[in-house]
């Protein structure tokens, strides 16, 4: 039997297999309600065989948004069309997941086929926050740095996010701490010049992360698993790296959190990243063997050889795939075909083609 098609159970919480779909912005929101694109988009996954699908980057507050048409969960009339989805992904046997995020000092910008430059309040962009007054690049604007009493309600905003997504029915949430945004800027010292108890030192560092992390758990119900995204290292000389990742994996420990999916980058536009086939997978690996927690591998995983071999390996207990299930919603089917296993049974609505 291939490795692939193990089922997982974390708390209360089963898996089918261990293949997942990537939370993947799709900048399809209007004040970030969820809509028909969302539900066809996340519910064809679920019916494609993943065991998990999770909802993108969905933001915590309406200044946390990386574009004005980002997912939101920052009120109570979010929680509907949100369940909608959650229910479906339930009906036909995934895991519903969502992310939840802050887009810190990147937020405000264009959609990117609209060219992802950031906007101004004239063009409906908003004024921006982050760990310290440091712009992205030489093209965003530069954020305000977060106060203390700031830092407290955004914290608040997760938590309360949390609780909006267990009325929602989702049973895996996902805390957005990588690629550059709020939560990720606190832990890399290229974003984080703070020179009170949150900057500085690692420990400074990792604190309000560590503080929304207790937060979520505080409100997340005992039975349904709590993830967290970093990125492993910024691939940037002297900023976040690996080695500062396992650390903070162990602290999370204690946290209560069950899964680390294990990204990279984004800290640093001019950071050069050395891309190709698995190239993120040795970071999994790397949390996996220091930590107890479960790992998530992800970052060009397209074929079935090799994300079973990520898992037969026990490089990682989960692949996330994410441009990839774009290209091919059924992706399950395809590879539980590729490697022979007929355990994973398509809806009987579409039998026939498998």
């Amino acid at each position: 039997m291939p490795h692939l098609f193990d089922a997982l159970t974390i708390r209360g919480v089963a898996f089918r297999n261990r293949i997942a779909v990537s939370p993947m912005c799709q900048y399809s929101s209007e004040d970030g309600f969820a809509n028909d694109w969302h539900l066809v988009h996340l519910g064809s996954r679920a019916v494609g065989g993943a065991a998990l699908v999770v909802a993108e980057a969905t933001s915590v507050a309406a200044l946390g948004r990386i574009s004005p048409a980002d997912l939101g969960i920052w009120k109570d009339e979010h929680i509907p069309e949100l369940a909608r989805i959650a229910r479906f992904l339930e009906q036909h046997g995934a895991v519903s997941g969502i992310q939840l995020a802050h887009a810190g000092r990147k937020a405000a910008t264009a959609r990117p086929w609209e060219g992802g430059k950031p906007l101004t309040n004239e063009d409906g962009g908003w004024d921006i926050v982050g760990a310290s007054p440091i712009p992205f690049s030489k093209q965003h604007r530069v954020p305000a740095q977060l106060s203390l009493a700031a830092l407290k309600a955004v914290s608040e905003e997760f938590s309360a996010a949390a609780v909006r997504a267990k009325e929602a029915g989702f049973r895996y949430i996902e805390v957005h701490a990588a690629h550059g945004y709020l939560l990720h800027s606190f832990l890399s010292p290229l974003s984080n010049h703070r020179s009170d108890d949150y900057g500085g030192s690692f420990e400074n560092r990792i604190r309000f992360f560590l503080e929304v992390v207790r937060g979520v758990r505080n409100v997340w119900p005992e039975d349904r698993v709590l993830a967290v995204r970093l990125s492993c290292t910024d691939w940037v000389e002297g900023g976040w790296a690996i080695e500062d990742t396992v650390l903070l994996s162990q602290r999370l420990e204690g946290e209560g959190v069950d899964v680390i999916d294990c990204s990279s980058g984004g800290s640093a536009p001019y950071a050069v990243v050395p891309v190709g086939p698995g190239y993120q997978v040795p970071f999994a690996a790397a949390v996996k063997r220091a930590s107890s927690l479960h790992v998530a591998a992800v970052g060009m995983i397209t074929e079935a050889l090799q994300a079973n071999s990520i898992i037969a390996e026990d490089r990682a207990d989960f692949v996330f795939l994410a441009r990839h299930f774009l290209r091919d919603p059924y992706f399950a089917y395809n590879a539980a075909g590729a490697l022979g296993f007929k355990g994973l049974k398509a809806p009987a609505q579409y039998e026939r083609a498998f």
